[in-house]
């Protein structure tokens, strides 16, 4: 997971700033790494590093990075990557036609056998990203016109993308045919700007246009904005972006996500009522659906976790080591609204089980009377090779435990986890792919490894 910005404008002087504004809106899809492109003339200056993105930018970094058009990216290191600094994007390079950067948000399912049908035709790789892959196939297109060269590199991808490549004049933005990666396109003045996420746009102050339709690619220039669709699947938009990833004020293909999660714990008490004294939401992803349970039961909402705000999400932390240490430091317990109380604890999710445990645990230390705890999803039982990166099979508590056994394991009351069913339907179901959720995905995995 990652979040990606692209701008397209005049104003030499502001854009940089612009994008540091945008990529710190976006921060929550990946907190490795960030990285800026820029172009200058013709030529594309870049400044990348590891870091969020309030500690990697300087003023004096933004103010050497001027030009007209722009891409960046916040990053998130895949679980089998760890944090290098040679997997930081944008990866700008140059090739016969000049210049080309690419951000990407996805996974492409074909990667290892692109990768090796490249390699073996002389193309030597220096890092690990799909972006890597994707840029050798436009160079090697063959074409002149470098819209003609990515439509035809999108035709051979398989798997989820969210793509902004820039050339000397040109900002390309494309989704993947299924539209499991969210895109979005917004304008300012003259500026167009694309966006993981529509809340950069209203950190930004720009307008919402549309969001980019799956399996379409749109091209700015100097002419204005043009439309290229390359082909269309069933929509597959990724459930977990609505459950977990994407911020509660954005709207994504034309469903706000606080409504869906708001959604998600009335449908949660429905299915699981109970009765307790208050409710409880683990922060930050699971107190929309908290106070939706709330809502539904008339039973009071409060605040019964307080969270160090300078903790980054333990999900995405890159390893055991650090996630451990994250949920330790993380959450602490308001122990004058949790003693004496039957309290229920409303999260989006449990992967690995670690967070949910020690909670409860903490809750229990605090003087709880019962620790009830609602899911606002179904339990996460497969990995996902789509850019989710969910653990292997044998990290996920769900695949491995019945809901029986994972309550013991946890030491709680109760637990319930949302109906696939029901959580459908408080999204509004226009087409998801739930395959952590189910095992089943719109587009297998590569049979090949990469050496």
């Amino acid at each position: 997971m990652s979040g990606v910005l692209g701008i397209y404008g005049k104003n030499v002087e502001k854009i940089s700033q612009m994008m540091y504004y945008g990529l710190y809106a976006l921060q929550h899809r990946g907190q490795i790494s960030t990285g800026i492109a820029i172009n200058n003339n013709g030529f594309i200056d870049y400044y990348k590093d590891i870091g969020l993105v309030n500690e990697v930018y300087e003023e004096d970094d933004l103010k050497g990075l001027r030009g007209n058009i722009s891409i960046g990216q916040v990053r998130y290191a895949f679980s089998d990557e760890g944090i290098d600094k040679k997997n930081i994007e944008p990866l700008v390079i140059g090739y016969k036609n000049g210049a080309l950067g690419v951000a990407y948000d996805g996974s492409i399912a074909n990667y290892c056998t692109l990768k090796e049908e490249l390699e073996e035709k002389g193309s030597i790789f220096q890092t690990d990203l799909d972006s890597e892959v994707i840029a050798n196939l436009i160079a090697r297109a063959g074409k002149k016109d470098i819209v003609e060269s990515v439509k035809l590199v999108l035709e051979g991808l398989e798997g989820s993308y969210a793509l902004v490549l820039m050339t000397k004049d040109k900002l390309i933005a494309a989704r993947d045919i299924y539209g499991i990666k969210p895109l979005s396109l917004g304008k300012i003045g003259d500026e167009y700007v694309v966006s993981s996420e529509t809340c950069a746009f209203d950190t930004l102050g720009v307008d919402f246009v549309r969001d980019i339709e799956p399996g379409e690619m749109i091209v700015i220039d100097n002419n204005g904005i043009e439309s290229i669709f390359k082909k269309k699947e069933a929509r597959s938009f990724c459930a977990f972006e609505s459950i977990y990833f994407a911020r509660p004020d954005s709207v994504i293909d034309g469903r706000s996500i606080y409504l869906s999660r708001l959604n998600m714990g009335k449908t949660l008490f429905k299915e699981a009522p109970v009765h307790a004294d208050i409710v409880i939401g683990a922060p930050d992803s699971g107190i929309i659906a908290a106070v939706g349970f709330s809502q539904a039961s008339n039973i009071p909402y409060t605040i019964g976790l307080i969270k160090n705000k300078y903790v980054g999400r333990t999900f995405i932390s890159p390893t055991k080591e650090l996630r451990e240490k994250g949920v330790r430091i993380k959450l602490n317990v308001l122990k004058e609204n949790i003693k004496g109380q039957r309290v229920v604890l409303v999260d989006d999710s449990i992967v690995r089980g670690t967070t949910i445990k020690r909670t409860a645990q903490m809750l229990k230390e605090a003087g709880a009377k019962e620790v009830h705890i609602r899911i606002a999803s179904p339990s996460v039982t497969h990995s996902c090779h789509l850019g989710m990166d969910t653990p292997s099979r044998e990290n996920l508590i769900g695949a491995n435990k019945t809901v029986e056994e994972i309550k013991k394991g946890i030491g709680v009351d109760s637990l319930y986890y949302l109906s696939l069913e029901g959580l459908l339907d408080s999204l509004g179901d226009r087409g998801f792919c739930t395959g952590c959720l189910t095992g089943v995905y719109p587009i297998g995995k590569d049979g090949k490894k990469c050496l």
